[in-house]
């Protein structure tokens, strides 16, 4: 196998990236950079044994060390990567920004929670006019459901001094649709919001397979 230091410049890696710019290099190419020069291979290697990059975001690093040349700073840096990638997506929603619809809320969770195998819960705490000030995923489940006390939401609401709130989960499954389980918990948590003077103005259910809002079902 012939060094990547020795292959024709226009072929490196690197060299690609700062002439072209990331849009046209393959999921390997960019891959072997974040591993470090020399590593096309290992990074073939490793998208091969994970089933692509879906498989890679989902891999932990003692799952990353299993692969031929990936030791424990290859899989230290390649998770920090995908976890860094999971933050951008979530950067999309900022303090300040305006919740208009449940697509913002769809669009700001949907690659955050792609490769999460579990149910997680999220609020988004809302100013008077509807402007975040926080985003907080409060609980974790398992790969069907997912266990929220109404407190978990509320202590969050309070502490940041919120008139409103959006609640929203995720559906590994990839079907969106409500359970009977989120009408029971958007009906609490309905009940809650009210006794405090909060509004909850949407339950949205996200997934690969698009969204649900239980506002525009009807629900709230």
């Amino acid at each position: 196998m012939t060094p990547v230091h020795r292959w024709p410049a226009s072929e490196r890696p690197r060299e690609r990236l700062l002439a072209q710019g990331p849009e046209g290099m393959s999921d390997g190419e960019l891959l072997a950079l974040v591993l470090g020069c020399g590593s096309l291979e290992a990074a073939r290697a490793l998208l091969a044994e994970l089933g692509g990059l879906r498989g890679l975001a989902r891999a932990r690093p003692g799952e990353l060390m299993r692969v031929p040349g990936i030791g424990a700073a290859r899989a230290c840096a390649l998770a920090a990567s995908v976890e860094l990638a999971r933050r951008l997506e979530s950067v999309a929603l900022l303090r300040g920004d305006p919740i208009g619809c449940a697509e913002d809320v769809h669009r700001a969770l949907r690659r955050r929670v792609a490769a999460v195998e579990q149910e997680t819960f999220w609020l988004i705490a809302l100013d008077g006019r509807h402007r975040v000030l926080a985003l907080r995923q409060v609980a974790q489940g398992g790969a069907t459901s997912v266990e929220v006390h109404p407190r978990q939401v509320f202590d969050v609401v309070l502490r940041e001094g919120a008139s409103a709130l959006v609640v929203a989960h995720n559906h590994p499954s990839g079907d969106p649709e409500p359970s009977a389980q989120d009408r029971e918990l958007t009906n609490r948590l309905r009940q809650g919001a009210e006794l405090l003077g909060l509004r909850l103005l949407d339950h949205v259910v996200t997934a690969s397979g698009g969204f649900v809002s239980l506002a525009a079902r009807g629900l709230l």
